[in-house]
């Protein structure tokens, strides 16, 4: 009885380390510390931007519009809820990644736009806030980076045999990852117009 006992235990022990949910259970840590890392990150440049705006604002003849669509998409791109189970609802990811990507959009056109002035080019402290932010943007996209390596790898941990059966049994289920918003337009090759003479 004890032999029949013992060999059972040592079956379903191996069974168990053959079903992959170690491995799952790793993979999914993966993801959420290198999310984490990507929110930190996303929290630095939200944080960099009042400053900005505010240095910016000092310029007397700077365009207001500019400023209000910088401050509207830090406001949207901060009122997400940036918990744990974001990464794992593909619709409120999009969201997420959208409102990410309207303040980059945002933060590019202002930073665009002060060129035209050579007051603002000149402050030193516009000039420390805008290499801050190159480094932050540089951050956003290691970490993003990371955290597609860390999905890529859970995903395929969590559709591979035997691993999807207890994937499928525990509720584990493929997270989304970043995505490239204008897919379609970068997708056609560029126009290129010497034009004639």
């Amino acid at each position: 009885m004890n032999r029949v006992f013992s060999l059972f235990t040592l079956m379903f022990a191996l069974a168990l380390s053959g079903c992959g949910y170690n491995t799952i259970q790793t993979n999914d840590e993966q993801v959420k510390a290198a999310w984490a890392e990507v929110l930190n990150q996303y929290q630095r440049r939200a944080d960099l931007v009042p400053n900005l705006v505010n240095v910016v604002k000092a310029e007397a003849n700077f365009e207001q519009e500019t400023l209000t669509q910088v401050v509207e998409a830090r406001s949207k791109a901060t009122s997400i809820q940036a918990t744990p189970e974001l990464i794992n609802d593909p619709d409120a990811f999009n969201k997420f990644q959208q409102a990410q990507g309207e303040l980059s959009g945002a933060l590019s056109r202002l930073l665009l736009i002060t060129e035209n002035y050579p007051n603002l080019k000149a402050n030193q402290g516009f000039r420390d806030l805008q290499t801050q932010l190159e480094g932050t943007e540089n951050r956003i996209t290691v970490a993003r980076n990371r955290y597609i390596k860390s999905v890529q790898d859970y995903n395929v941990t969590v559709r591979s045999f035997p691993n999807n059966l207890t994937a499928m049994v525990m509720g584990y289920d493929v997270k989304p990852s970043f995505t490239v918003e204008n897919e379609a337009a970068i997708s056609k090759p560029p126009t290129v117009d010497f034009g004639t003479k």
